[in-house]
């Protein structure tokens, strides 16, 4: 089974959903805001793509964060961050059947479920 995670109005799980919808592709939705994410996920994930992959610098959320928060940021620290605020972490996430996909390009999802 596929796990999609991601926050539901984010426009890029949206398309990701709307990609797997139209593939009629079966998958289960984990929402952040409602949910959370804990460390032992963020540990998995950072094992199999990266921490560095996972942080999403460029949303408003990574923004707003302190200088501090900002600077020196490590595995740790990082996943530390992202379970304080999931929308630090890039969306969405696709994780089963083989499949660990971070944020939604269309040709490397094609591969992925080809």
């Amino acid at each position: 089974m596929i796990s999609v995670y991601g926050i539901p109005n984010c426009d890029t799980v949206k398309k990701a959903r709307n990609w797997l919808d139209a593939r009629g592709t079966s998958y289960t939705f984990h929402d952040y805001k409602k949910l959370g994410i804990d460390a032992a996920t963020l540990e998995r994930w950072a094992d199999a793509v990266g921490w560095e992959l996972l942080l999403n610098r460029a949303g408003t959320t990574f923004r707003g964060l302190t200088e501090a928060d900002k600077s020196g940021i490590d595995r740790k620290k990082a996943i530390e961050l992202m379970i304080a605020s999931p929308s630090l972490i890039k969306r969405p996430v696709v994780e089963g059947d083989g499949v660990m996909l971070v944020g939604f390009k269309q040709p490397l999802w094609e591969e992925a479920f080809a």
